[in-house]
């Protein structure tokens, strides 16, 4: 079959001075469009993405470092064009080659195992192949349209969480999964979008249509509240949550002073008394207030510490209030017989977020919402003539995104490739090195432990044994100052550490501990590289100790 070709080519443009043979006209665009222009570039595309392809980590190794010591503003300085040119700038072989040499040095080497201070770690190397197929097939979600078996499959991804998450029956399963009118979850960008989809169908749920009042998605949240006698919409919330939440309450028009935090204990869980005072105080005639949802937290971002799941849940099944937990992080703890035990109390759940490109190691961005009732996503529908039309089984009736890649795709083939016993190989390495970094800090006099590992993240500082001694000062003056002067210590560390570019972790802001006046600075390490082992640890704690001596030397 012949391809069809335009009935009339557009107008070949005048080659611009200086590169006679890069212009913008129909025949270079059926080349760069089609096939790779040349034999060089097909070469510099085989050179580098057979690197990528069968030896990412030495490709990274080679070409990133963990953090180059470069200014923002020096980068930034580099990068201030403004106008795209009518004609090519580059070949693609060209552009291939600056970004390997003008791009990747600069950017961060996430996957050394000397990087241990962000959620974001090492892909597998056959992520990327995975990608690449994805991107290729370019399946959009949104209908079954522009994608028939991709939809499918998802559904069948979305049940093989949502049955470790929930565990329901087999029975379940069977009736729901391929249901045209059940919806057990949706994939989403990431763990933001995710929250925000979970406390939207809370929402519509809390201020569903009755008589006279066609309900919040139609009439808005002020003539909702009117309705249902209330004031004010609430969501109660860990104090260690997740600043989404707030953005979720922005969006969803209560106003994210409406996202009202509990009080956490030393280790960051909500405190159950606490959480019932608080809708204790909602629940009262004068109060005049609907809470819309409680939310906990598996796995905070702080510290990575999981709230008390079950007794959450007994609360709000006891209040009939929907329970959310944000699993972004510990979701996939649930893949581990050995530790999915600290997960316990999400399977009585409402509706549960994880992340696919945090423990799940794939590319960015993946979030996934499940909820329990198969019909709760309902209460978000929406239709339009040209798409999801009533009556379709569109996936994007449902979604809060339009057009959305078949990330399910990856997701559903790493499972295979995997198995819940290869990343409970995962998970639990994470966990035990989190302990043993937190073993070794016990053992060394310059460092204190400020939160021990429950999952695997924790937090500590460097902390001399002179200041400590002057933490337990009974003056209160001379408390604060010490805590001033640890945190400085610590902020300077932590930038100093980053700059070298050795090895990377976070610090973060932990409320005062008890007796303590000030906020604490810490160092924060989240251990999910397979590859980051004990001599890792101590060589972090080893550098970091030289660069204090150095800093009280000078």
């Amino acid at each position: 079959m012949q391809k069809q070709q335009p009935s009339q080519s557009p107008p070949r443009h005048p080659s611009k001075p200086g590169h006679p043979d890069l212009v913008a006209d129909w025949e270079s665009l059926q080349r760069v469009f089609l096939q790779p222009e040349n034999d060089a570039v097909k070469a510099t595309l085989v050179k580098y993405m057979e690197q990528i392809l069968f030896g990412l980590q030495d490709f990274l190794k080679e070409h990133v470092g963990i953090t180059e010591a470069v200014s923002l503003e020096a980068l930034s300085r580099r990068f201030m064009e403004s106008r795209i040119e009518i004609h090519p700038r580059r070949k693609l072989a060209d552009v291939i080659q600056g970004i390997i040499e003008d791009i990747a040095p600069y950017a961060v080497n996430v996957a050394s195992p000397y990087f241990v201070g962000h959620m974001t770690s090492a892909l597998p190397f056959f992520m990327v192949h995975l990608q690449t197929i994805a991107a290729a097939l370019n399946q959009n979600l949104v209908k079954l349209e522009t994608s028939k078996v991709a939809s499918i499959y998802e559904r069948q991804v979305l049940a093989k969480l949502h049955r470790r998450i929930f565990q329901r029956s087999a029975a379940f399963y069977a009736a729901h999964i391929q249901h045209p009118e059940s919806t057990l979850g949706s994939f989403v960008g990431d763990g933001t979008l995710a929250n925000l989809t979970a406390l939207w169908v809370a929402r519509n749920r809390r201020f569903q249509p009755t008589e006279g009042f066609e309900g919040v998605e139609k009439e808005g949240i002020s003539t909702a509240m009117a309705a249902y006698g209330v004031k004010r919409a609430v969501v109660l919330v860990s104090g260690m949550a997740h600043y989404s939440l707030r953005k979720a309450g922005g969006v969803l028009g209560i106003g994210n002073r409406q996202i009202i935090p509990i009080d956490t204990d030393v280790n960051g869980g909500m405190q159950i008394r606490h959480l019932t005072q608080a809708i204790r105080d909602c629940s009262g005639p004068a109060s005049q207030t609907a809470i819309i949802a409680v939310v906990g937290v598996a796995g905070t971002t702080e510290t990575g510490h999981v709230d008390p799941l079950d007794e959450i849940a007994r609360v709000c099944a006891g209040e009939n209030i929907h329970f959310h937990v944000d699993a972004a992080w510990g979701g996939p703890t649930l893949m581990s017989e050995k530790y999915g035990g600290l997960l316990t109390g999400i399977e009585r759940a409402d509706s549960v977020t994880i992340d696919g490109h945090k423990q799940f190691y794939m590319p960015m961005g993946c979030g996934m919402v499940y909820f329990r009732d198969p019909l709760a996503m309902d209460a978000v529908a929406y239709h339009a003539a040209y798409v999801n039309r009533p009556g379709s089984v569109d996936l994007g009736i449902k979604s809060i995104e339009g057009s959305r890649s078949a990330s399910s795709l990856i997701l559903g083939s790493a499972l295979d490739i995997m198995g819940s016993g290869g990343y409970a190989v995962l998970i639990d390495h994470g966990i035990e090195t989190a302990r043993e970094f937190a073993r070794e800090i016990r053992q060394r006099d310059l460092f204190e432990l400020t939160t021990p590992p429950q999952l695997n993240i924790l937090t500590y500082r460097l902390c001399p044994p002179a200041l400590q001694k002057r933490l337990h000062s009974p003056d209160p003056s001379v408390r604060r100052r010490t805590c001033r002067e640890i945190n400085r210590i610590n902020i300077q560390l932590q930038r100093e550490q980053r700059e070298a570019g050795r090895s990377f972790v976070s610090r973060t802001t932990l409320p005062p501990a008890p007796g303590e006046e000030e906020g604490r600075v810490v160092l924060r390490a989240v251990i999910m590289n397979p590859m980051t082992s004990r001599k890792v640890v101590r060589d972090i704690l080893d550098e970091q100790a030289a660069i204090y001596t150095a800093m009280a030397s000078a």
